[in-house]
């Protein structure tokens, strides 16, 4: 059976970025780093390299091969958070020298996109009750991170 995992090209720091999440998302390791013997267009050998990393499970490797296109929001990793702490620790974590962009996502320190979101957000907005789905996403569409408790008080039509 085919195996898929996510492949990230860093300019750099693809090691320091791996093991900087592996730190920050539960459940998650640094694996085997694998270093280019041969030069490449991208550096000399030695200066290429592909490290291996999980995240909550999830296969991932990173290389370090100097400027190609940078990263954009056409490719974000979510993270569905158990609750309000943990959206909170995730967030602060991963917004560390990054930015804040809206409705749960930021971009981090190395510029990789990320959607911090609740637990049961996809079903809040897949809701077959459209009235409480439309709710919930017009509280998102006001928020930065995720304030849980508002955003479940929009979905049941409660104050917060």
């Amino acid at each position: 059976m085919a195996r898929i995992k996510s492949f990230l090209w860093f300019a750099d720091k693809a090691e320091e970025a791996a093991r900087f999440y592996a730190g920050v998302i539960p459940g998650s390791s640094v694996g085997a780093k694998m270093v280019l013997a041969t030069d490449t267009p991208s550096g000399p050998a030695g200066s290429v390299y592909v490290i291996d990393f999980t995240l909550a499970g999830q296969a991932f490797s990173a290389m370090n091969a100097g400027r190609a296109d940078p990263f954009n929001h056409s490719y974000s990793i979510m993270v569905e958070c158990e609750d309000q702490a943990e959206i909170d620790r995730i967030w602060d974590a991963l917004l560390d020298g990054g930015s804040p962009v809206q409705c749960g996502w930021l971009k981090d320190r190395y510029g990789l996109s990320w959607q911090i979101v609740p637990k049961g957000f996809e079903e809040m907005m897949n809701h077959p009750d459209k009235a409480k789905a439309k709710r919930a996403a017009d509280a998102m569409l006001g928020m930065v991170k995720f304030d849980l408790a508002k955003l479940r008080a929009a979905f049941e039509g409660t104050d917060a």
